[in-house]
């Protein structure tokens, strides 16, 4: 056991001075060795890294910080807070999809039988995971123990507007706590209550145990309190790396995604509609015929201009386009909007466009002849000839096609189904 310490040990400091970033992370978690008659490999709770000795004493050096940083990771993008509904088994193996190409990009070594997939790189794992069939049978390198097939993580949903403050480490009360967790491994140990030091559930071990007992899930407002201080350990120690110079361009744009507002595709789709909506308050001065030197605001509406237009190549189903539609139709209610909707595949549709009125109900025609290439040139190229620009153009679309060379001059709201990139423009994730 004393060798077990010693290899985890070096492979912490090794990522604290190598990594700074996933070292500063993998640092707030005590490690801890867990009974094999559960833990298999390793296992996080979100509050601890637990371990098999027997596992961690055929990696190698290198191997060994892949497995710490891994956990961290977890943790650090609150994995155990954003699961919401969906199957956890499915659920884990995004997880570990999405973790383990930054950490191989980020030049860590993975032991064997690591989950990597070329084709999810740079995605979530909420986008992983529609592609993930329910049937798979492959199985998570490690042991995700926040949560449980009966328990939901829907708390996920009212994500913080505003990115929290960069922690300070030495005020950390999780730092105290942890430094306070930190248990010696070595030998046979067995514990009647094992408490986490904050007051949370405690988990029973038995006299035959040669570990850590399993820890229970988190509770619901646990989820919600690790879930803001993962993100405050995350900005501080990205924050530390970037003052080293030592944070990969992978990471630092996780980082940025993770703490920009996450909300879902209709309040973004909202957003953007109403904030391109010209209802203002006007201040002009009145008549002089009125007699009355005060300016009172009056408040000024002029109508806006949305184009919106829809992929019909075929990677779109007509459910996911009267989805859509009914969307814009539900905001377009609340703002003055004229919507002009195009069909779009290699070419343009050939009855298109179709003019919307602010007071006319918005859906699609009877009938939308597609199924080709795709190309999103001939709706920008129709958009730059008419008299009036869009005051916005949303594009409902996989993004996989042939874009414009140059950004047009109005603002664009892609809507992606798919992992396809877009080279300008705000891009929302429909998965």
């Amino acid at each position: 056991m004393n060798d077990i310490e010693t290899k985890l040990s070096a492979a912490r400091t090794r990522l604290i001075i190598d990594k700074p970033f996933l070292g500063a992370l993998v640092l707030r978690l005590p490690l801890v060795a867990g009974d094999p008659q559960w833990c298999r490999t390793t296992a996080t709770d979100a509050r601890k890294i637990f371990y098999n000795p027997d596992y961690i004493e055929q990696l190698s050096a290198e191997e060994t910080q892949f497995v710490l940083a891994h956990e961290a990771l977890h943790c650090a993008l609150s994995h155990f807070a954003r699961r919401g509904h969906r199957i956890k088994m499915r659920w884990d193996l995004a997880c570990d999809y999405a973790i383990n190409p930054l950490l191989i990009n980020d030049g860590l070594k993975p032991p064997p039988n690591t989950l990597v997939e070329k084709s999810y790189e740079s995605m979530t794992a909420e986008e992983i995971y529609p592609f993930i069939d329910e049937f798979d049978n492959n199985e998570p390198m490690d042991d995700h123990l926040y949560d449980d097939e009966s328990e939901s993580g829907d708390n996920n949903q009212g994500q913080s507007d505003q990115p929290p403050p960069p922690e300070m480490p030495e005020s950390d009360e999780g730092q105290k706590d942890g430094k306070q967790q930190s248990e010696q491994s070595g030998g046979r140990q067995s514990q009647a209550n094992e408490t986490d030091g904050k007051g949370g559930r405690q988990a029973e071990s038995s006299p035959e145990a040669q570990g850590a007992a399993q820890p229970p899930p988190l509770s619901i407002q646990e989820r919600e309190t690790l879930n803001t201080q993962w993100k405050q350990r995350m900005a501080g120690a990205a924050q530390q790396a970037m003052q080293a110079g030592k944070l990969g361009d992978d990471m630092a744009r996780l980082v940025d995604f993770l703490l920009q507002p996450e909300l879902p595709w209709r309040n973004l789709l909202a957003h953007f509609m109403t904030q391109t909506a010209r209802d203002d308050y006007s201040y002009t001065r009145p008549s002089s015929r009125r007699g009355d030197p005060a300016i009172y605001p009056s408040l000024r509406s002029a109508q806006i201009n949305i184009v919106v237009a829809v992929d019909t190549s075929g990677s779109i189903s007509e459910s996911e386009i009267e989805q859509f539609v009914s969307e814009i139709d539900a905001i377009k209610s609340l703002i003055r909007a004229r919507i002009t909707l195009l069909a779009c595949d290699a070419e343009l549709a050939t009855d298109c466009p179709w003019v919307f009125e602010s007071w006319d109900e918005f859906s699609l025609p009877r009938k939308i002849i597609g199924g080709g290439g795709t190309r999103f040139t001939p709706v920008f190229d129709w958009a730059e000839t008419q008299d009036m620009r869009p005051d916005l153009l949303v594009y409902f679309t996989d993004a996989d096609g042939q874009f414009p060379q140059q950004r047009p001059p109005f603002p664009i709201l892609w809507l992606v189904k798919g992992k396809s990139p877009v080279p300008w423009g705000q891009r929302v994730q429909l998965n």
